[in-house]
């Protein structure tokens, strides 16, 4: 059967049944684990421009601050507040590649569910902290949660949906990311002028934390996952509810159980087996993706929005207004893709969202450029700051639409079952690194770097676009125990992947 434009076999019910309001349900719930990793991100840079949380925890800052010749730029550089944010991604890392064996034996809805438990413990932490060192072993609890929840969520949405409509289903997930982000800055919003709404603002992780691993707990485990733990009973149910009863579900739990004997029959360890030549494509795309998507610039620009609007011109108030229509317009854009990943399919949004974003930096950059000088001393115009929010509402636009929630999507649906969750937690926790090294240099780079930061970002826009262009194939409807069928075709991986 010809499926985005290869011929693949695969049952007919399966590439093309209906969507079942179960499906709807559990892929809803499963992507609400995006909750926190969202609120996380959104909270975080709000909070660190908080006066009393500067004063109780970095009153360096402060003093900074308000040096009267202070360089815009350099207003908010210091290593032991990046060291607040960014150590949540180290505790990330490590989790995620931890998560990679414990679903093989726990499944992927258990690790929705420790992740949750774990981010609930570290969000208590960080809301009654009382010295610097409850806030770095809040954040680690908290990048533990997320690593598992990140880890596991994109997988269990591509199992679980329909091959048709993957793209759509797995996009929950970045747009749960979003409705985190818009929460957390309007808490943001709410609580700055109180001298306890730090307090306040990262308490209130426990609230998402506690929907979604409520929720977690209300689904099933993926077909996949159980056929891996042998419970094929519980698959064939599994199947059943998210393809509907009516619906004749053998052919595809077959499928399942020869993927799942032949990666026993390997008996060989994951991440050794994705080092083979066959699995080269799959080990590049794994790294690659992740690591575009973070030099987009994307979180870095999402949890400082607040310090980098408030730098460039905008009150405190202001700085977290801006910071609110930013995360706004990126859930938009989310639901644009949503609506057509699944029609034009991947790559061509991977291409027009590419080439929106490097617009839209190179323009940030030309404007704080003629505004603020190079030295960065200059004031820049009210007028001025509004375009500056307005080129990056529409970078934010295009990477909602494209990276956002592509880059959870393809790691997800391109391993075949027995190296899948390696392979998903390799993405991770390539993912956790690279926003690390990002979210701990990126004050430092602003300050020396000035406007040229988002230059820096401009050009990896245009390398992972051209990489998109050529080496990235097209994976939209493909079933996800046919998908070899992309890289056998493949002008340049064909030569790795023999039929």
């Amino acid at each position: 059967m010809a499926v985005g434009g290869f011929a693949v076999d695969g049952p007919v019910n399966v590439l093309y049944g209906k969507i079942t309001l179960s499906v709807v349900i559990t892929c809803v719930v499963a992507a609400s684990s995006g909750l926190i990793f969202g609120y996380d991100i959104g909270i975080s840079g709000g909070v660190t421009t908080m006066v009393p949380f500067l004063h109780k925890f970095f009153p360096s800052v402060l003093r900074k601050a308000a040096g009267a010749k202070t360089n815009i730029y350099c207003m908010y550089d210091s290593q032991v507040l990046t060291a607040f944010t960014s150590s949540l991604y180290i505790a990330g890392l490590a989790s995620s590649l931890v998560a990679s064996r414990l679903t093989a034996v726990l499944g992927r809805r258990n690790i929705m569910v420790l992740g949750g438990c774990t981010f609930l413990a570290g969000a208590a932490i960080n809301g009654g902290a009382a010295n610097i060192a409850m806030l770095i072993l809040g954040r680690i609890l908290l990048g533990f949660g997320v690593g598992f929840t990140n880890q596991a969520t994109p997988v269990y949405l591509s199992e679980v949906a329909p091959p048709k409509w993957r793209g759509a289903f797995n996009t929950g997930f970045q747009f749960f990311i979003g409705i985190g982000v818009v929460a957390a800055n309007c808490i943001n919003f709410g609580t700055a002028k109180h001298s306890w709404g730090w307090r306040l603002s990262l308490g209130l992780a426990m609230v998402p934390a506690a929907i979604m691993t409520t929720g977690a707990l209300l689904i099933s485990d993926t077909p996949s996952s159980l056929v891996e733990r042998g419970k094929f009973d519980q698959a064939r149910k599994s199947l059943l509810k998210v393809r509907g009863t009516d619906t004749d579900v053998e052919t595809e739990l077959s499928e399942l159980v020869k993927s799942s004997e032949v990666a026993k029959a390997a008996n060989q360890e994951p991440f050794v087996t994705i080092l083979e030549r066959q699995y080269r494509p799959h080990l590049v795309m794994s790294i690659a993706i992740p690591f575009f998507q973070q030099v987009t610039g994307i979180n870095i620009i999402a949890f400082y929005a607040p310090v980098l609007f408030q730098s460039v011109g905008f009150g405190s108030d202001s700085a977290l207004t801006a910071a609110i229509i930013l995360g706004l317009v990126n859930l938009g854009s989310i639901l644009v893709s949503t609506v057509v990943v699944d029609r034009y399919g991947r790559r061509f949004l991977f291409l027009i969202g590419g080439i929106q974003m490097f617009i839209c930096q190179v323009g940030v950059a030309i404007v704080l450029w003629i505004t603020t000088g190079v030295s960065g001393t200059k004031h820049i115009s009210k007028g001025y700051a509004i375009l500056v929010l307005t080129l990056m509402c529409l970078y934010a636009a295009g990477f909602g639409w494209s990276w956002g929630p592509l880059s959870w999507l393809i790691p997800s649906e391109i391993f075949p079952m027995k190296i899948r969750p390696t392979g998903q937690s390799i993405s991770v926790a390539v993912n956790f690194g690279v926003t690390f090294i990002l979210s701990q240099t990126f004050l430092t780079m602003l300050c020396h770097f000035k406007f040229g930061t988002f230059l820096f970002y401009a050009g990896w826009i245009v390398t992972m676009t051209i990489f998109v262009a050529l080496f990235l194939p097209e994976t939209k409807g493909i079933p996800l125990d046919s998908m070899y069928a992309v890289w056998e075709r493949h002008w340049f991986w064909r030569r790795y992947v023999k039929a």
